[in-house]
């Protein structure tokens, strides 16, 4: 089982970049300020239509592009095309690995496309798998969907690991199953899948099975941290945080 690099446990890890008004999320400007300040990057994948991993945190295109429609509904050429509010392209893994080369430490994290934490999954595992084996520093994986895991486990193994947690309540999780909800709470799949790591939502931290995972040696990162007020409840439990909208 791969452990978690050091370098994510040293600087704070900056959520989809270091974004600002100016510069949109998930953007190359906004791995570009995270490089130049020092920081970690935390970033998302969605795939597109013709099965390339992208930069792009939402499955619905009208909150970040001028488009409407699901993102997996269009290709990666497509998607190039539609423009963030800087005028740059949604970016594509592999542009994002080549441009981020190893200089700070690079957190992946790889949105569900079951629909529900399933295991209708696949495609978009096998990509990240296959750009991940030529890059050379830092970098994890992580997702919300245990499955998504349980595939880099088996296509990526020396790349290390770890699974997106939260209390997954029905309010913040209404399209969720419930059954399925109670199950991810627990974390359950966390020593099968390899997970070497979770990264946790603040508003409970303080669940037992963090405190499990974080006394086993595991480290705990935290999301998303958005004032020193929050880092400083964060850093009781958790060995660094996932930030933005202020500088630590």
């Amino acid at each position: 089982m791969p452990k978690l690099h050091p370098a994510f446990l040293q600087p704070p890890i900056a959520h989809r970049g270091l974004h600002s008004k100016s510069i949109p999320e998930n953007s190359h400007a906004a791995f570009q300020a995270a490089i130049t300040h020092g920081y970690g990057i935390e970033l998302d994948i969605q795939m597109s239509l013709d099965g390339e991993a992208m930069v792009f945190h939402d499955y619905e295109l009208s909150r970040l592009t001028a488009a409407k429609g699901p993102t997996r509904q269009h290709t990666a050429a497509e998607l190039a095309a539609l423009k963030l509010s800087d005028g740059s392209p949604a970016p594509t893994l592999d542009a994002v690995l080549k441009q981020v080369a190893g200089q700070v430490a690079l957190l992946v994290e790889i949105k569900d496309q079951d629909g529900a934490m399933g295991d209708n999954i696949g495609q978009l595992e096998a990509r990240v798998a296959e750009l991940l084996a030529l890059y050379r520093g830092p970098v994890a994986v992580m997702s919300l969907n245990p499955h998504a895991i349980y595939h880099m486990q088996r296509q990526a193994p020396n790349v290390a690991r770890g699974l997106v947690t939260c209390a997954f309540s029905k309010k913040s999780w209404p399209l969720l199953p419930r059954a399925r909800a109670e199950e991810l709470v627990r974390i359950p799949d966390f020593s099968a899948c390899g997970a070497s790591f979770i990264s946790h939502h603040l508003k409970s931290l303080d669940l037992p099975v963090v405190a499990s995972i974080a006394a086993e040696g595991n480290p705990v990162l935290s999301w998303t941290i958005k004032s020193e007020e929050d880092e400083r409840q964060a850093r009781r439990i958790a060995d660094n945080i996932t930030f933005e909208g202020y500088l630590p």
